[in-house]
């Protein structure tokens, strides 16, 4: 026949385990085409034949009616001579050991399983581990690729016959769904106190409801680890529970079970409906009704509320509806204070014995923990605060092609990231690191990411930090390797990430806002407020904050008067008796850190931008103590009235910016009685008109008009907004963080793209 036509096709990117081949199939002979589908170790191939008409309709409708979780990365096609075959096929894989394909993240419960979940006629009725190719658990459950049952922790559940007819069926949605199970063959819940089984399957789920009602503490196991939960409309569990987990001020995660309900209690513009009903289902930060009757110890001296919608069966069975059930149930990671999430079981009965009245648990094996992801709302747009469930370990593509390396990220917030090409997997969130169980969860991530990616690394990134642990890992492994190290100061790591994160192609230098906490500088001091004029290669640190005393070290960030004091002792302003950070010190430590800045004994020198927004805080009565990182400056942020235009001056002389100018104005202000929302805007005033003169300034000497904010402080939504705004009217591009956060969960990505712009 002359009009026949072929078609070779290439496909990579999340193409395997999503229900892709059989959309091609339903493609193929949708279109009269004949040939075959089958998947490979680095994709999908397919080879069609039929009319050229029908060949370019298959063609077009592959690249734009995907499966719900597939993604194209690339496509080559080819035409090639008809080879005549007779049906379409659907072929056993070809594997190569050498070859590797994107992983889908877990995600969320599809409309048509949640259907099914719900109707009585079903026989997968209120069945909570319910999925098909369109949902359900993936990178949690996988032990190797490919992607088949056998390499993941379904091995051990044999499939029933009805469950197997739609397994090897290619018109059924659950087609090859690896964790496809139902009510007969599958996991099963469990209810226990203190060890003992009380009730199984639905009776374990009434079980555990009444008791969340009756106001206990619940250890439920979920998707990527246990969480713990209560009901967030009472005070007394919701006290309890920080009593047990040691966690005083930091906010709770909510969950509720519709957007009705999240709307009882937190206004939610349509981004933010958008991101709380996507097919990750993350946590959104949410602007809190005064009307809500959600305790307030859930998220102390806030104004916002992070809620997410249930995203496994389990959770919408557990939170389903009824008069007399909570709104909204606190759904926080399973861990005391800084611990990594607990996720086997027998850990998480040691773990949580004495954080939780008991357990709602099941027999499905969670191999890889995964956190629940934050995001907020930016210009209608996400800007992550916690990139992990549902995104990880999706890949970044990048601009530029890196070789296979290893970058093990930063201290706090950690995540670590493998390139390979043009992909870079950064991890799921891994957490502070700063003890062995977080270090152990690093290294477990790490191997499994290797072997599930086919990369062996060439060379390994890490900080500048000597004593930070994944630096020591990186160190220890270059070494018995044999690899070359490459340790890329912390701020050069955070200007890198943020333009890798906007696919920056540019070799011309782009200034630099770096503004955070901590960050080992390379003249061994602590740094955090840069301005760098750079890119991927090199920087040049251009303009900084007058060093100050850090009287302490740690002790100083989490009393954060100390801080106020050491900014007032630099400034040469006297400690007043009646300033609020002067009275929360007793007069023996006021003495004692007299010694220590006067002497220089235990105090580093630092330059942070974050210590600098603490002693604002403290300095007007805010916080003097904080017991999670940060707490002063987002306190200081939620307090800021809006509307207030005012501002106090910093001394800048060529790349020293002193701040010496702010404290008299601010004290003035205070010793006036000026209200304190008044203050907390004029300071935050401060810094964006500070930033904008030094970024003109560099415009000037640097020739570039781009300007990249990178780093934790970036988070404050006020200054982020404000400094975003008056840098565009002044004519800058503003890059700011689209896929990874700001924080330091860019910071592997960013040592990543430096070193390997050194290695090519």
């Amino acid at each position: 026949m002359t009009d026949q036509a072929g078609l070779k096709v290439r496909v990579r990117g999340i193409v395997q385990g999503v229900g892709f081949r059989p959309f091609v199939y339903s493609l193929a002979v949708r279109n009269q085409l004949t040939g075959w589908v089958r998947n490979t170790s680095s994709g999908v191939e397919i080879e069609v034949n039929g009319r050229q008409d029908g060949v370019n309709a298959f063609l077009t409708e592959l690249q734009q009616q995907l499966p719900p979780l597939a993604r194209i990365d690339s496509l080559v096609s080819e035409s090639i001579l008809p080879d005549h075959y007779v049906q379409f096929d659907i072929l056993e894989s070809q594997p190569d050991p050498t070859e590797f394909i994107p992983v889908s993240p877990d995600m969320t419960i599809c409309p048509d399983c949640q259907h099914e979940l719900f109707d009585p006629a079903n026989r997968r009725y209120r069945y909570p581990f319910i999925n098909c190719t369109n949902c359900g658990p993936r990178f949690s459950i996988i032990r190797d690729i490919p992607y088949d049952r056998p390499f993941t922790t379904m091995a051990d559940f044999q499939m029933c016959p009805e469950c197997q007819a739609e397994y090897h069926n290619p018109l059924d949605r659950r087609f090859h769904a690896q964790p496809t199970a139902c009510p007969t063959c599958g996991p099963q819940l469990r209810f226990e106190v203190n060890g003992v089984r009380l009730a199984e399957r639905e009776d374990a789920l009434q079980r555990a409801r009444e008791w969340l009602k009756n106001g206990k503490i619940l250890a439920v196991k979920g998707l990527g680890g246990y969480h713990l939960a209560c009901d967030a409309s009472n005070a007394d569990a919701m006290d309890e529970l920080r009593r047990r987990k040691k966690r005083s001020d930091k906010p709770f995660a909510l969950m509720a079970f519709s957007l009705d309900q999240i709307e009882q209690h937190c206004v939610v513009s349509p981004a933010e409906r958008g991101l709380l009903t996507s097919l990750q289902h993350p946590i959104v930060l949410l602007e809190r009704k005064p009307e809500s009757t959600i305790a307030s110890s859930a998220a102390p001296q806030q104004k916002t509320l992070g809620f997410m919608l249930p995203y496994t069966p389990l959770h919408l069975l557990l939170l389903e509806p009824e008069a007399v059930f909570p709104t909204a149930v606190v759904m926080t990671s399973g861990n005391l204070s800084e611990e990594p999430i607990a996720y086997r079981d027998g850990e998480a009965h040691e773990r949580l014995a004495d954080l939780a009245d008991a357990f709602l648990l099941h027999n499905r094996a969670i191999h890889m923990r995964v956190d629940d992801s934050v995001v907020r709302t930016h210009q209608s747009k996400a800007y992550f605060i916690r990139r992990s469930r549902g995104y990880a370990p999706d890949p970044l593509i990048l601009a530029h092609e890196n070789p296979p390396l290893l970058a093990t990220g930063a201290e706090l917030k950690n995540t670590f990231c493998l390139t390979r090409q043009r992909y870079a997997f950064l991890s799921h969130y891994i957490g502070d690191m700063e003890n062995y169980e977080t270090l152990r969860s690093f290294e477990e991530g790490i191997q499994h990411y290797e072997r599930l990616f086919r990369i062996q690394p060439e060379a390994i990134a890490a900080d500048l930090h000597p004593d930070y642990l994944a630096t020591r890992y990186a160190q220890s492994r270059a070494s018995e390797q044999n690899l070359p190290l490459f340790q890329v100061q912390h701020h050069h790591a955070h200007l890198a990430a943020c333009l890798a994160d906007n696919d920056w192609v540019g070799d011309e230098p782009v200034i630099g806002i770096c503004f955070d906490g901590t960050g080992y500088g390379s003249d061994g001091a602590i740094w955090g407020s840069e301005f760098l004029v750079g890119g991927y290669k090199s920087y040049q640190r251009a303009a900084h904050l007058k060093y100050v005393p850090l009287p302490g070290g740690d002790q100083a960030v989490r009393k954060v008067a100390r801080m106020a004091l050491a900014h007032l002792w630099a400034a040469g302003i006297e400690w007043e008796p009646d300033f609020p950070a002067v009275a929360a010190l007793c007069a023996e430590e006021r003495t004692v850190m007299q010694a220590q800045l006067t002497r220089n004994l235990n105090a580093p020198l630092t330059s942070s931008m974050g210590r600098l927004f603490d002693a604002a805080a403290a300095l007007i009565g805010v916080r003097q103590i904080a017991t999670y990182e940060g707490q002063a400056a987002i306190e200081l942020e939620q307090l800021a009235d809006k509307s207030e235009t005012g501002s106090y001056p910093f001394d800048l002389q060529n790349e020293i910016i002193d701040p010496a100018p702010l404290w008299q104005a601010l004290l003035s202000d205070w010793r006036a009685g000026i209200a304190l929302p008044v203050l907390a805007a004029r300071f935050h005033n401060s810094v964006v008109k500070l930033t904008v003169e030094v970024c003109r300034q560099l415009a000037q000497t640097s020739a570039s008009k781009v300007v990249a904010l990178s780093g934790g402080v970036w988070q404050n939504m006020l200054l982020l907004a404000k400094t975003q705004t008056m840098l565009e009217t002044d004519g800058f591009t503003v890059l700011i963080h689209q896929r990874v956060p700001t924080n330091d969960g860019c910071i592997a990505l960013g040592q990543a793209v430096v070193a390997g712009s050194q290695i090519l």
